[in-house]
């Protein structure tokens, strides 16, 4: 049996956005900044293909690598620390950033070209 939502399926809210909406606009050919936040081995281990690496560690150096106007969707391994980068990011003036709600971890579910670890 297939549930018809999982643990990750949940509203939202205002600072996160599900795997699933992410991962439809890709399929459609959309354009999506993806940020991932995680150490480099977990990089390696698991990623969503295109997105970009700056660890958690590193962000507040590296932010003007990126651009805060357009929009951004942060993940990490399961939301934790997605949510404390897209956190620092607001306040750093970054109007339209996200966090991919369940991280990696959502992905996988959805995406099982990616392994969980």
């Amino acid at each position: 049996m297939i549930p018809l939502f999982n643990r990750y399926d949940q509203t939202p809210g205002e600072e996160n956005v599900a795997a699933r909406e992410i991962k439809s606009r890709l399929d459609n050919g959309e354009r999506v900044n993806l940020l991932d936040v995680r150490e480099p081995w977990e990089y390696e281990t698991a990623k969503i293909e295109g997105a970009k690496l700056i660890p958690l560690a590193e962000l507040d150096q590296r932010k003007t690598e990126l651009d805060p106007n357009t929009e951004l969707i942060v993940y990490c391994h399961k939301g934790v620390r997605g949510l404390k980068a897209v956190r620092h990011l607001k306040n750093c003036g970054f109007t339209n950033t996200k966090n991919l709600s369940g991280g990696i971890e959502a992905w996988s579910d959805i995406d099982p070209s990616v392994p969980k670890y």
